[in-house]
């Protein structure tokens, strides 16, 4: 705008430098928002494009639209895998937090003699590779050439076997578990070691003991913690692959090319050459282990608040 002073002279008014728009933030993204593109939503877009169509003998790949979602909703042996998670979920899971927390309040009590040994002993097995500790398990499982086996000729008992098609799914279990209680514990440890020790101080003014203590204090602090964990284990739970999958050699009559929906869309896709059906069948689970997660956290939220 321009005014015209007593002096006559025209004088300006100094506007405000405009602005520039700071590109300094997005240099630090960029990268990884390159990366994040290149490995994670490529490959989940790549998938999308694959479940639209399917490969026939004759006629070659052809656009079928939502044709393969349908057959995967009807299809017995997705549902029969999922049904097999989901029932590993109900009852390994809820084992397996529980254990991790009882160590971690043991370890957090202080009245645990060695709690630093304790504590690495504990968490040692989730540093060994699942590959590892599967075949480890599975040779101890062996009622032939295992310590089941060698138990059995011992005592002149006869064991159940860890590898008949009844028992699989528990020791599939209770090797996941053996893997991931000092996971879990170790998280909740954490959690534990951040709360206020004026807390501490006025329940022992009361007169609380460790039972009102854990119940009052600890449990409450933890519960983001077991929001989380629960979110972790539920995921992994549906991502069941590496157990059975080596599990299947050492017992294939007990472990079928479906016995979770990874499996079989690993054996759709490597097996049978049904790569469009198998992206199906990847992308449906992965829809519905993220509707539970989500369900999960929600309402561990509204709990927490």
């Amino acid at each position: 705008m321009v005014t015209q002073g007593r002096s006559g002279a025209w004088n300006h008014r100094e506007r405000p430098p405009r602005r520039r728009r700071s590109w300094a933030g997005w240099r630090f993204v960029g990268p990884f928002m390159a990366v994040f593109a290149l490995v994670f939503l490529a490959p989940i877009a790549y998938s999308v494009y694959l479940s639209l169509f399917r490969t026939r003998l004759i006629g070659g790949t052809a656009f079928v639209g939502a044709e393969n979602y349908v057959k995967a909703l009807q299809d017995p042996r997705f549902w029969s895998a999922f049904g097999r998670v989901a029932a590993f979920l109900a009852v390994q899971v809820p084992i397996m937090l529980f254990l991790a927390l009882l160590v971690a309040l043991a370890i957090d009590s202080g009245r645990l003699y060695g709690s630093a040994f304790f504590r690495i002993s504990v968490f040692l097995p989730y540093a060994v590779p699942a590959i590892v500790a599967t075949l480890m398990w599975g040779f101890m499982y062996g009622t032939r050439f295992g310590l089941i086996g060698n138990l059995n000729e011992t005592f002149g008992v006869t064991l159940p076997d860890p590898l008949s098609p009844e028992l699989i799914l528990a020791s599939i279990g209770n090797i996941v578990t053996w893997e991931f209680v000092g996971y879990n514990m170790l998280i909740m440890y954490s959690a534990l070691r951040v709360v206020n020790h004026s807390l501490y101080e006025a329940a022992e003014i009361d007169g609380a003991g460790q039972l009102r203590v854990i119940w009052s204090i600890k449990l409450p602090a933890l519960r983001g913690t077991l929001v989380i964990a629960t979110i972790f284990s539920i995921i992994g739970s549906f991502q069941l692959f590496n157990e059975p999958s080596i599990l299947r050699t050492l017992a294939p009559n007990s472990v079928t090319t479906y016995f979770t929906p990874n499996l079989y869309a690993y054996s759709l896709s490597f097996s049978g050459q049904q790569f469009n059906y198998s992206a199906t069948v990847a992308i449906v689970m992965g829809v519905i282990t993220m509707v539970i997660a989500y369900v999960v956290q929600l309402r561990g939220i509204r709990k927490a608040s």
